[in-house]
């Protein structure tokens, strides 16, 4: 395995993360309309806590 090889490897990882991260705000954003909220309601913090506090 080369240097090269490794520096590929590390910037389709990361692009496919940001491409993750894009579509799940993307998806939150629907799903606020589709119940009848704000589209930029999953973009506030509060809701971010609420999520956190959520999964605890």
């Amino acid at each position: 395995m080369n240097k090269s090889y490794g520096n590929k490897l590390l910037k389709t990882i990361a692009l496919i993360m940001l491409v993750f991260l894009i579509l799940f705000i993307v998806g939150a954003m629907i799903g606020a309309i589709i119940g009848g909220g704000n589209i930029l309601t999953p973009l506030l913090p509060s809701t971010w806590s609420h999520i956190l506090q959520f999964s605890r």
